[in-house]
C-alpha cells in the first residue's frame, strides 16, 4: 500500500468515524428528550421511530436508492401518532383533544409524504443523495436524522396525547389550530405554485418570484415552521414539569429548516445558479428568507 492510499484509507476511516458519531448524538439527544417525558408510551414510539429508519436503510442501502426516503418519514409520523393513540385510549373515552391533534398531524404528514414522494419520482432521484447514497455510513446517518426529526418534532405531541388527561380542550387548543391551518395553507399553496411554475416549459433554469414567493423566499418552510408551533400550542396545555423540555420541537424545526436543510442548502444553490443575475441580486435584497428581512 502507497502512501496516498493510506491517506485515502485514514480519511475514509475518519469520515466513517463522524457519520457513526453524529448518528449516536441524534439518537441519543432525541431519546433523552422522550426520556424526560416520563410517559413510557412516548420512549416506545421514539425507539420504534429510529428502528424503522434502521431497517428501512438497509433494502436502501442495498438497492441504492433513495425513492422512499421521504414516504419512510410520513409513514414513521403515522406509526407514532396512532401508536400513542390507541394506547392513550382509556377504556371507551375518547379525548376530542387527542382526535383534534392527531388528526392534525396526520393530515400534514400524508399530504407532505404523497407531495414529495410523487416529487421524486417525476423527477427520478434526489439529488443532495447523489454522494450521500454511496457510503454506508453516511447514508446511515441520514435516515438516523430522520429519526430524530420525526421524535424531537412530534415529541411535545406525542406527550399531550400520552398524559392521564390527554389533551385539554381550552382555547390554546383552538388558538393552536388556527396557527397548524395558517400555516399547513402557506405549505400547500406555496408548494402549488413552485410546482405549476416548474412544470412550464417557458421557466427553465428560472426562479420563482409569484403568488406567496413575491412575499417569502421560502414561503413553504414558512408555513412548517408555523404549522408546527400550532402543534406546541395545542399540546402545551397537557405538560408538566420536565415534559416541557419537548416545547423544543418549533425551535427544533426552525433551526433544521433554516441553518441544516432546506434554506442554506437552497440559498446556496440559488446563488451558485443565478448570482450573476442582476434580477436575482434584487429579488434577494427585496425578499426576505421567511417573513422578516
Amino acid at each position: 500500500m502507497n502512501d496516498k492510499d493510506f491517506l485515502y484509507l485514514k480519511h475514509m476511516n475518519k469520515d466513517n468515524l463522524i457519520h457513526l458519531t453524529l448518528a449516536l448524538i441524534a439518537f441519543v439527544l432525541a431519546y433523552s428528550i422522550a426520556y424526560f417525558t416520563g410517559v413510557d408510551l412516548v420512549k416506545e414510539a421514539v425507539l420504534c421511530a429510529f428502528i424503522i429508519q434502521w431497517l428501512l436503510f438497509i433494502p436502501a442501502y442495498l438497492f441504492q436508492t433513495e425513492k422512499f426516503y421521504d414516504l419512510s418519514g410520513s409513514l414513521t409520523y403515522i406509526f407514532v401518532i396512532c401508536y400513542v393513540s390507541y394506547y392513550s385510549l382509556r377504556g371507551n373515552e375518547i379525548n376530542f383533544g387527542n382526535i383534534i391533534l392527531a388528526s392534525a398531524i396526520l393530515i400534514w404528514t400524508i399530504r407532505l409524504g404523497s407531495f414529495l414522494f410523487f416529487r421524486i419520482h417525476k423527477a427520478g432521484e434526489d439529488k443532495r443523495f447523489r454522494s450521500i447514497k454511496t457510503s454506508p455510513t453516511r447514508f446511515f446517518m441520514t435516515w438516523t436524522l430522520q429519526g430524530m426529526w420525526v421524535s424531537i418534532c412530534s415529541a411535545c405531541a406525542l406527550t399531550a396525547i400520552s398524559t392521564s388527561k390527554g389533551v385539554q380542550v381550552n382555547s390554546l387548543l383552538y388558538v393552536g389550530l388556527a396557527f397548524f391551518l395558517i400555516g399547513f395553507l402557506i405549505e400547500i399553496i406555496s408548494d402549488n405554485q413552485k410546482s405549476k411554475f416548474r412544470s412550464n416549459p417557458e421557466n427553465k433554469d428560472k426562479f420563482i418570484t409569484t403568488g406567496l414567493w413575491s412575499f417569502s423566499r421560502h414561503p413553504n418552510y414558512l408555513g412548517e415552521i408555523i404549522l408546527w408551533l400550532g402543534i406546541t400550542i395545542m399540546s402545551i396545555s397537557s405538560l408538566s414539569g420536565w415534559q416541557f423540555i419537548t416545547l423544543i420541537s418549533p425551535i427544533f424545526t426552525y433551526i433544521l429548516l433554516v441553518y441544516v436543510s432546506g434554506v442554506r442548502i437552497l440559498e446556496a444553490n440559488g446563488k451558485k445558479k443565478w448570482g450573476h443575475l442582476e434580477s436575482y441580486q434584487d429579488y434577494l435584497k427585496k425578499t426576505p428568507s421567511l417573513i422578516f428581512k
